[in-house]
């Protein structure tokens, strides 16, 4: 009996062999840092992978150096995938992978497969890796990317293709996510951070009652909630056998309905007549609006509401001016911050009322000029400052089902023309 048992020593080497191959190795990254970091924290990537190797997925997951690959092809590939990486300035702890799990797109929406993934696959690879890296001060967030696939119908044929799933977050913010069991806290901190599904923008919402699971999102206005089929709100089907598809994992039996495809919606209509037909129709409230808020709002006078194309989006465009006190004085994201907590969140709600029905546009712009006050005149400082909210966000907060911070997450913020990210509570201690 004995001599049928590998010796432990072997086990071991098995299991550390393993779990380096998921490591990339320093000598295949250029930049001379994160070269010397790789080998610096060595031991701690390889018990990342250690835990990413112990957990168990809902459906097959494979670390790669290469998305989009099909399960018998990534069987065979390179998963050395874990290592340190730049994003957006920021030195990250960088992850990618391969989730074989398929989603139906008649069954669920963009969002909803997010969401999915995010929950089933991105957050056990941040819970094996933040702790590990949490205090480290060379580690400035992680970025996470993740394939999964999507099962539809072009031109009555099955077909299945991959989605890319990309999710940044800063480290105080990965921290603040998993360190914490209020669910506010947690959906804040993923706010904080930024997603993007094939590349396009997209917000995650923990509890899957997000303002753009409603169906006046301009890059999707024809999507519709669906009820949940899993714990983390969407049905998630395996993938079809490599005889069938391209793709490796177990055969599932076709569902006996068989909804007929929705012809995509159309784009947005932003050529200039379209914003023009949206003056013309819209004058009457507009100009309502302007005479009743008025007081309140501080509307300027050389620029009259006026509806603009943003981002494949219509949105109303309101001008104002906000005057700051001489206490605002700070970087332009204090000032940003006060001008939004001081005067443009008081606006919303009223403006709201005067679109009660289905408006043909995307959402509202408050664009404000804030003024900083200075002992003497020559010293007042202003920057320009742009919010841009789609109305499903715009109700989420009308409703107080959103916070502040949430709002401006789910929209545009631009300063002195330039987007910027907003954290109203770290700017404001600025």
């Amino acid at each position: 009996m004995r001599k049928n048992r590998a010796p432990v020593w072997a086990l071991v080497l098995v299991s550390v062999t393993v779990a380096a191959a998921q490591v990339v190795s320093p000598a295949e990254i250029k930049d001379s840092r994160l070269r010397s970091l790789e080998l610096q924290y060595m031991d701690d990537l390889r018990q990342v992978g250690n835990e990413i190797l112990a957990d168990h997925f809902d459906y097959p997951f494979y670390l790669s150096r290469k998305l989009d690959l099909d399960e018998l092809q990534q069987k065979r590939a390179d998963q050395h995938s874990i290592r340190f990486d730049q994003y957006n300035d920021h030195t990250v702890l960088a992850i990618t992978g391969n989730y074989y799990a398929a989603y139906s797109a008649e069954k669920t929406s963009s969002d909803q497969r997010a969401r999915s993934t995010f929950l089933n696959v991105v957050m056990p690879l941040l819970k094996a890796a933040v702790p590990r890296f949490q205090n480290n001060t060379n580690v400035q967030g992680y970025a996470v990317e993740v394939s999964h696939h999507i099962l539809g119908k072009v031109m009555d044929v099955a077909m299945e293709r991959p989605e890319n799933l990309m999710v940044y977050l800063p480290q105080s913010s990965a921290i603040k996510l998993l360190g914490s069991k209020d669910e506010t806290v947690q959906q804040a901190a993923l706010m904080q951070g930024q997603a993007f599904l094939n590349a396009a923008p997209v917000t995650i919402w923990l509890n899957g009652e997000g303002p753009q699971l409603e169906t006046n999102a301009p890059a999707n206005p024809s999507r519709t909630e669906t009820t949940p089929q899993s714990p983390a709100g969407a049905e998630v089907i395996q993938s079809q056998n490599a005889e069938d598809t391209s793709h490796g994992g177990s055969s599932v039996p076709p569902s006996t309905a068989k909804p007929k495809d929705q012809p995509p919606a159309p784009p947005r209509d932003t050529s200039p007549e379209a914003l023009i037909d949206l003056r013309n129709s819209n004058q009457e409230i507009v100009e309502r609006l302007v005479k009743e808020l008025g007081p309140q709002a501080h509307f300027v006078d050389y620029a009259s509401p006026s509806f603009v194309a943003f981002r494949q989006g219509i949105y109303l465009e309101l001008s104002f001016n906000t005057d700051l006190p001489e206490s605002a004085a700070g970087s332009r994201y204090r000032v940003a911050a006060l001008a939004f907590d001081d005067h443009i969140a008081h606006l919303i709600r009223p403006a709201l009322i005067y679109f009660k029905a289905e408006p043909q546009f995307d959402g509202i712009s408050f664009s404000t000029t804030a003024h900083v006050a200075g002992r003497k005149s020559a010293l007042k400082t202003s920057e320009a400052v742009e919010f841009f909210f789609p109305f499903s966000a715009l109700r989420c907060y009308e409703r107080y089902d959103c916070t502040g911070q949430q709002l401006i997450d789910a929209g545009t913020v631009l300063i002195n023309g330039e987007r910027v990210g907003l954290d109203l509570q770290t700017a404001e201690g600025r």
